[in-house]
């Protein structure tokens, strides 16, 4: 076995492709006019929902990751590299569940009514705004992370393919289909 599974390939690159969105709308927000509009509307679902759907599929992914085999890395890395893999993959996977994790508990204890994909969520009986508003700075506080980390991980993918010349990008790859 020299990739991942197809899942597991796929639902990579496309949590890849929502966090451009989330963390898209929230760079494009400043040029969005202030106040009720079409626009804003639609930044903030689009960040709201991108969101939501990376945190299902972290946790889809995680469960994957745990009945799935890893296929090995050829040649076999340093420990230390090893090492700092485990350690960057966990704080991506708590990341990306604790982000819109904060979201929606934000959301929740606001005490509003709210939608996600169009079903109406359930929300506090009781709003707690301070809670709401904790929830909402952790947020905000671990975002920017996400930069850091995605940037990370990209770069150490880089480096095993173009310094250490091993098959740790390729493995994540999609398989190319041989043409005859």
């Amino acid at each position: 076995m020299n990739n991942y599974a197809a899942s597991q390939i796929f639902l990579h690159w496309l949590t890849l492709l929502l966090l451009v969105l989330a963390y898209g709308t929230v760079q494009i927000r400043p040029w969005v006019p202030d106040g009720p509009s079409w626009q804003g509307y639609a930044v903030a679902i689009t960040h709201i929902t991108a969101g939501a759907t990376v945190l299902c599929l972290m946790l889809l992914r995680l469960f994957l990751r745990l009945i799935k085999r890893t296929p090995a890395i050829v040649p076999v890395p340093k420990r230390w590299h090893t090492g700092m893999a485990h350690l960057t993959h966990t704080c991506l996977y708590a990341l990306f569940i604790a982000l819109p994790a904060s979201a929606i508990f934000s959301r929740y204890f606001w005490g509003a009514e709210w939608s996600l994909y169009g079903v109406a969520m359930p929300y506090a009986d009781a709003a707690d705004h301070a809670l709401s508003k904790r929830f909402n700075q952790w947020h905000k506080l671990l975002a920017p992370l996400g930069y850091w980390l995605i940037g990370l991980h990209t770069a150490a993918a880089l480096a095993h393919h173009y310094l250490f010349k091993d098959n740790t990008l390729l493995r994540m790859m999609p398989s190319r289909r041989q043409r005859r």
